[in-house]
């Protein structure tokens, strides 16, 4: 196993002091202890593993915008649901939630906090004189530069266009007014984000220069960054929409360009296919084979994220909240050992399980599908050791669905000590009367990248974007620049040919007709293949369709019945979501201190 660098959240007195300034607060006011910080080369990296530490441990979703930045992104899409009152998704859902809500204040603070001491480090790292080589320190300093420009993306997707504090430190003693600062527009974010990552990219590693460097940023993760900032721009939510006119600053100048500009798609295609150009070789798609030489899509899709730092990855958080995640996807199993019985407290709606296609490649909803809605059949799973009485909507589906979703009367997936069949149903063993208060909401309970042994896992990576996102949205974009291009097919069928369905083009699986019928095949591939890995959220909001798909009753099983009364499906939910919910609001604490800081629409 390969040995990685743990982004450890130091405890660095040079972070110590508290936000008095809100996200304008900077660097603390004892110079010796900054300047014993860039003495050593041991203390400087300490400093620059702290700005490291606000990339996002996704696993830990149930306290979202903690100090560990874990995202809203899956219980806050139309993937899934938490069961806890205080997974503070459950709020948002409802839309129970403002400028005032902690997990609005966390993200802005903690991605600021971690621009401004990027940027400090890049100020100081060359007063380091021990045990340290110029090279090292260019490429540390472009570590530096790309997180600050990776923070700023991840500002810029939540809240809109933001404030760019660029090369300027602002001291702590400074006057008030160095405070007042104006939001940038988006096009001058995503200029700022893609430049600096652009330029960070010439001075980093194309591959971790030894094990024990998993982890650091490299030069692809620049460049993949770079690439998802010019999409996001490209999307309907920032280019050219005329919902967000009146986000203007107090002078008047227009922070979303209301002219819809084609040429963002293009530049998004060419940065993708210039990744794909540049990287060849260095990532490729994960996949095992059989003895005949064939792929095995069932180990391939479920591998990928449990062997760690495979060719695929491109960008992970080491030292994830594998255990907790771990815990929420292993169901409560009544009555058998400990390492396999947890919570199923995430669930997946019946919209995502409908989502996946069937084993002929086809949506459940194509009258040729040969998909079944009543009646159950002996069926052997892929995966599963023997075959199970399985409800015939979940038989013949692709390998993506056994993958990803443990339904009822399933084969759990530790078997060292034995075959638990996961019931979900009301008495079930793992059921709501059953659990009390750990159950799945749902009657799906979410599996994917769980492991194959004990739920309390810890030291394996959080993946937050591989290979197979990059073909994803290079097809994505492509479509959009220049329809017909015999790309888009040629890389949605790589992720279909991985999955083990019919690729479009096949015999009885014609290529979608025109740009749009192939905008929706794309879209469909995505919510299947990246599904629960906090895409979908930020698809549906930069798309400008999440007042359909996150608005109104979400649907899963009658968790409150025994079978057959399970299998109905019903609403768990009734959820809220409108214009003003596509954007973040600017944190109240902000806008009340900066003159100059407007609100975003609807807030």
């Amino acid at each position: 196993m390969k040995i990685y660098i743990y982004v450890a959240i130091v405890a660095c007195l040079t972070m110590a002091t508290s936000c008095k300034k809100g996200f304008l607060d900077q660097v603390p006011d004892d110079r010796l202890t900054l300047d014993q910080t860039f003495t050593t080369r041991a203390t400087a990296e300490k400093f620059l593993n702290n700005v490291y530490s606000s990339i996002p441990d996704e696993f830990g979703q149930r306290f979202p915008g903690s100090a560990q930045n874990a995202g809203m992104w899956t219980g806050g899409s139309d993937e899934g649901e938490y069961l806890w009152s205080f997974v503070q998704t459950n709020s948002m859902n409802i839309g129970n939630w403002d400028a005032n809500s902690d997990f609005v204040n966390n993200y802005w603070n903690n991605f600021y906090k971690s621009i401004r001491s990027a940027g400090f480090f890049m100020a100081n790292i060359d007063k380091v004189k021990q045990d340290i080589s110029p090279q090292l320190i260019t490429q540390y300093k472009a570590e530096a530069r790309a997180l600050r420009a990776i923070y700023y993306f991840y500002l810029v997707r939540l809240y809109g266009p933001v404030v760019l504090l660029g090369e300027n430190v602002i001291p702590p003693d400074a006057v008030a007014a160095n405070f007042r600062l104006p939001r940038n527009s988006f096009d001058e974010c995503i200029t700022y984000i893609t430049t600096e990552l652009q330029a960070a990219s010439a001075d980093l590693p194309v591959v971790p220069v030894n094990d024990n460097n998993y982890g650091r940023i490299s030069r692809g993760i620049a460049l993949a960054f770079k690439a998802q900032a010019l999409l996001l721009s490209a999307s309907p939510l920032y280019n050219g929409n005329t919902d967000l006119a009146s986000l203007k600053n107090k002078d008047g100048k227009q922070l979303i360009s209301q002219s819809f500009d084609a040429n963002k798609w293009r530049k998004a295609a060419d940065a993708y296919k210039d990744f794909l150009t540049q990287f060849t070789g260095t990532y490729s798609l994960y996949k095992e084979m059989n003895s005949d030489g064939t792929i095995n899509a069932y180990l391939s899709c479920r591998n990928v994220f449990l062997n760690q730092w495979n060719s695929e990855v491109i960008f992970a958080r080491p030292g994830a909240s594998i255990g907790p995640r771990q815990y929420e996807m292993c169901p409560y199993h009544s009555g058998y050992n400990s390492e396999s019985r947890g919570s199923g407290g995430l669930g997946a709606t019946q919209g995502q399980v409908d989502a996946y296609f069937m084993a002929n490649g086809k949506s459940i909803d194509d009258p040729t599908s040969g998909y079944v809605t009543t009646g159950n059949t002996n069926f052997l799973a892929p995966g599963s050791p023997e075959p199970r009485s399985t409800y015939n909507q979940w038989v013949n589906r692709e390998a993506r669905f056994y993958v990803n979703i443990t339904y009822n009367n399933s084969i759990w997936l530790d078997v060292n000590n034995g075959l638990i069949t996961t019931q979900l149903y009301n008495t079930g063993n793992s059921g709501k009367k059953t659990g009390g208060g750990d159950y799945c909401p749902t009657g799906y309970v979410v599996r994917k990248a769980m492991g194959l042994g004990n739920w309390d896992e810890n030291n394996r990576p959080d993946i937050l974007y591989r290979l197979a996102n990059v073909y994803l949205d290079y097809a994505e974009a492509l479509n959009e620049a220049e329809p017909g291009n015999p790309d888009i097919a040629r890389y949605v069928n790589l992720i279909r040919e991985r999955a083990g369905i019919p690729q479009y083009g096949s015999a009885g699986l014609p290529l979608p007709a025109d740009q749009t019928a192939m905008r929706i095949a794309i879209r469909k591939e995505r919510r299947v293949e990246l599904s629960f890995e906090n895409v979908r959220y930020f698809d549906t909001r930069r798309w400008k369709i999440a007042e359909q798909t996150d608005n109104g009753p979400m649907m899963g099983l009658n968790i409150a019945q025994d079978l057959p009364g399970f299998l109905q499906v019903v609403p768990f939910e009734t959820r809220v979501f409108n214009k003003r919910h596509y954007l973040f609001p600017i944190p109240s604490k902000d806008v009340n201190s900066d003159d100059l800081m407007v609100q975003n629409p609807g807030w």
